[in-house]
């Protein structure tokens, strides 16, 4: 396999909890989401340190292994199915829909608390 898709990663990442012997459980939801946060951290410390591209670019593969994860264990947990790829274009067209550089300036109203 050369390419995947979310959906396909998802079930990927599923074959390698169950035969890795990783938690598969309910009570794995919380750490799988942790685990995705300490990745990100590894990233950012990556960056900022100077690491080279592939040492960053795998801890943000790991961050996308948890978060697939999750969302798998999630769908075998809560008995849902639920669809990466649907949810990340539907995301995609959300934020392509919103002004330029949403969110990116703060803006203060004149007595210096945010404007919401």
């Amino acid at each position: 396999m050369d390419t995947c898709t979310f959906n396909e990663a998802k079930k990927l990442i599923r074959q390698l909890v169950t035969e890795k012997g990783f938690p598969d459980d309910e009570s794995g939801l919380a750490q799988k989401l942790l685990w995705a946060f300490v990745e990100l951290g590894e990233a950012a410390d990556a960056y900022k340190k100077g690491k080279n591209w592939d040492v960053i670019n795998e801890q943000l593969i790991d961050v996308i292994f948890y978060v697939l994860d999750f969302i798998g264990l999630v769908e075998k947990t809560q008995a849902v199915q639920i669809d990466a790829d649907g949810l990340f274009l539907g995301k995609w067209r959300k934020n392509m829909n919103r002004p330029d550089q949403y969110g990116q300036k703060r803006v203060l109203d004149p007595h210096g608390s945010n404007i919401p």
